[in-house]
């Protein structure tokens, strides 16, 4: 993977590890938890009865959980990224303030705002 990927999606390289490790550990404690209570009622350890049970115990985690909290964080990236007009407020109309608040302080700004708009070009 080359580096400019993973510097730039660390982030997401770091929660993705966190999920798989949480739900790994999830679905490992809930198999000793499964086994246990098995053998406290005398009951055979079946694998397919473990796994209806503990996958509807995550989905009922990711359901009232992780969606909620995935809709709040990344529906609302989401919806800035692609342009609600929330987003697109303020930011081009701040610069022309600023802009000409520097041209009425000082007259050799233009060349100022030039230089700056080359070198951080506007959206």
């Amino acid at each position: 993977m080359p580096f400019s990927l993973t510097k730039k999606y660390s982030y997401l390289w770091v929660t993705l590890a966190f999920f798989c490790f949480s739900v790994a550990g999830h679905w490992l404690f809930a198999w000793y938890a499964y086994v246990d209570e098995q053998n406290n009622f005398n009951h055979l350890v079946r694998a397919e009865e473990y796994f209806v049970q503990v996958s509807r115990d995550t989905f009922e985690n990711w359901q009232s959980e992780f969606l909620q909290l995935i809709w709040q964080v990344g529906g609302l990236a989401l919806l800035l990224y692609v342009g609600s007009p929330q987003s697109k407020e303020g930011d081009e109309r701040k610069e022309e303030k600023v802009d000409r608040i520097l041209e009425m302080v000082d007259p050799k700004a233009k060349r100022f705002i030039a230089t700056v708009d080359r070198k951080y070009p506007r959206q």
